[in-house]
């Protein structure tokens, strides 16, 4: 997850308020993003330096604020900003435009067919009269740096360049010559150097040594050019000084070189729609056409919304409990997805999602349905999950986070049991034998554990809480989770009472009598035949009448599989079942 560090009185500022840090914290969290730490400008250099002097009270404060990973639009003050204001009602959802150009008027950038060979796409925008200072400059700097090293890929996707408008002229190009054709004054230097001889220069540069492989093998360089062949850029190494942006810049022309156009779309968007806010016509960008050799032109960005269908049925489906249509469309609203409800044929609630240009992240409707914002959904398979472990551990057991994958072997025949070919999700090319399929059964992945600490001080008390997924063809996945609890005792003797003692201890807690066999208002066990339990010692769990896991002692040739010396018994059951 990426973390991106804002000065706090420069965002408190931008919030219009101030707030204690335990305040913002609980905002964070209602947001769905995290406070990651709290530290200084200095204190990050004397953390870097090794150095040990003490800290001083002017020192500005530095938030780093912990956001998910396909979330773009925050990545920057600015866009953390605008989504916190619109969060807590400050501000409506913005409404990013398209300036108005006339064709002839409209700037060009035509593309060159030489450029399929190395890095075949380019999308333009201008955003006219900017107001830098240096707060928002260094912000503007930093955003590239973090896209080009989070959905860029380091450069090797895609490469910002951004250059002073006043300086250069169009109509622009976009080409791909050989290194010896390339000469121009970098980025940051005086002196002229041909293509080939940067790559030489920079190998030396700790930053930019690192983008030299993704061009320095081509036959051509990348390279863009004004129409006095002013050289721009050189991507994704380097832009040229003649443009360089300064404080003092006020038309900014963004290009985005690309192999995948997408990415390039969505990069070029999220630095637009971030720094428009600057703008003398706010949230206001102008356009640009690229013209393609073979005729064909497109003009970017493309700043219109995407409309999505989700029913309320399926939003409340996902979130776990229900939820009015108006509080819905409300908290939707607050997440900068425009939620305009109907009632469709069927009389169900439908809402048409109206999805921004910095929203990348929403992809299908269960975005939707996620983006609702976390500290809204109750979740009550996990309060339960919390309440089960916290008994489990006060009967002395210790819990244990073990891997939801594990290797083919370990899933079946060191279980002793079979794949039927209908239960298990199987990983295509998996990176490692290791992690071949998804567990079925938390048993591998305890048995590993105790296997691996068997010279750990008998008795050995473990337990776990997490999910298994079994192929289930009523998803539209092909697949479902299942929450299900583990616990195993390992010592001189096979612990079998202790363990039936458990499953006994979770059904008093929960409020379940034992009943007798085929009595459905309460639990039972029944003699049961699993391959991994030793015969005629072992048991189903019978919950309301439906097996909902069994216990017994590991058979020995599972423990061996294992090498697990000592006797063990084992017990695992589904706890959705109590809900």
């Amino acid at each position: 997850m990426p973390t991106v560090s804002v000065g706090r009185d420069r965002l408190f500022e931008a919030l219009g308020r101030t707030y204690s840090q335990e305040e913002f914290e609980d905002l964070c969290f209602k947001f769905g993003i995290e406070l990651d730490d709290v530290t200084t400008e200095r204190a990050i250099m004397r953390k870097e330096k090794h150095l040990e002097e003490e800290a001083t009270e002017d020192e500005e404060v530095i938030y780093k604020i912990e956001v998910a990973a396909n979330r773009y639009d925050l990545l920057c003050l600015e866009g953390l900003a605008q989504a916190l204001r619109t969060f807590i009602g400050l501000d409506p959802i913005p409404v990013y435009t398209v300036g108005s150009i006339k064709g002839e008027s409209m700037l060009k950038m035509h593309v060159k067919p030489e450029t399929s060979l190395i890095r075949p796409y380019v999308v333009c925008a201008v955003l006219r009269g900017i107001t830098f200072d240096e707060v928002r400059y260094n912000s503007f700097i930093d955003l590239q740096d973090r896209l080009h090293q989070n959905i860029c890929r380091r450069r090797s996707l895609v490469a910002i360049g951004t250059h002073d408008l006043d300086t250069i002229e169009g109509p622009f190009t976009y080409e791909a010559l050989p290194p010896s054709q390339i000469n121009f004054v970098p980025l940051k230097q005086v002196k002229s150097f041909k293509a080939g001889e940067l790559m030489e220069f920079y190998k030396s540069d700790l930053k930019l040594k690192k983008f030299l492989h993704i061009i320095e093998n081509s036959p051509v360089y990348p390279v863009l050019y004004d129409c006095n062949r002013t050289v721009l850029s050189l991507p994704p190494i380097i832009n040229g000084a003649h443009s360089a942006i300064t404080l003092k810049t006020k038309n900014v022309f963004i290009e985005c070189t690309a192999t995948d156009l997408t990415k390039a779309k969505i990069v070029l968007n999220t630095m637009v729609t971030m720094f428009s806010v600057y703008c003398q016509r706010k949230f206001e960008v102008e356009p640009v056409e690229v013209v393609y050799s073979d005729g064909k032109s497109c003009v970017y960005p493309d700043l219109s919304l995407y409309h999505m269908e989700v029913r309320l049925s399926y939003i409340t489906d996902i979130v776990g409990v229900p939820l009015e249509e108006n509080e819905v469309a409300s908290l939707l609203n607050k997440m900068q997805l425009h939620a305009k409800k109907s009632i469709s044929g069927d009389k169900q609630c439908t809402f048409t999602v109206s999805v921004p240009p910095t929203r990348s992240d929403i992809l299908h409707p269960c975005d939707v349905a996620e983006t609702i914002p976390p500290s809204l959904k109750p979740l009550p398979l996990n309060q339960f999950s919390d309440l089960i472990r916290s008994e489990i551990a006060m009967s002395g057991f210790t819990e244990v986070l073990t891997w939801v994958l594990c290797s083919y072997k370990e899933n079946f025949s060191m279980l002793n049991r079979k794949d039927d070919k209908s239960t298990a999700v199987i990983i295509g090319n998996p990176r490692s034998s290791d992690f071949e399929v998804v567990r079925t059964s938390l048993m591998p992945g305890i048995l590993k554990t105790v296997g691996h600490n068997k010279d750990h001080p008998k008795p050995i008390k473990i337990f776990e809480v997490g999910d298994i997924t079994l192929l289930d063809e009523k998803k539209d996945v092909g697949a479902s989770n299942r929450r299900q609890l583990a616990a195993l005792y390992c010592g001189a003797n096979s612990g079998f009472e202790l363990i039936h003692g458990l499953v006994d201890r979770v059904m008093e807690v929960i409020g379940t009598p034992f009943a007798q066999p085929g009595d459905n208002t309460g639990y039972y066990i029944e003699r049961a035949n699993e391959p991994e339990f030793l015969p005629g010692r072992q048991a189903s769990i019978i919950y309301k009448g439906k097996c909902i896991g069994a216990f017994g002692i590991v058979h020995p040739e599972v423990l061996n599989n294992f090498d697990i010396p000592d006797p063990c018994s084992f017990v695992e059951l589904n706890i959705e079942s109590f809900l």
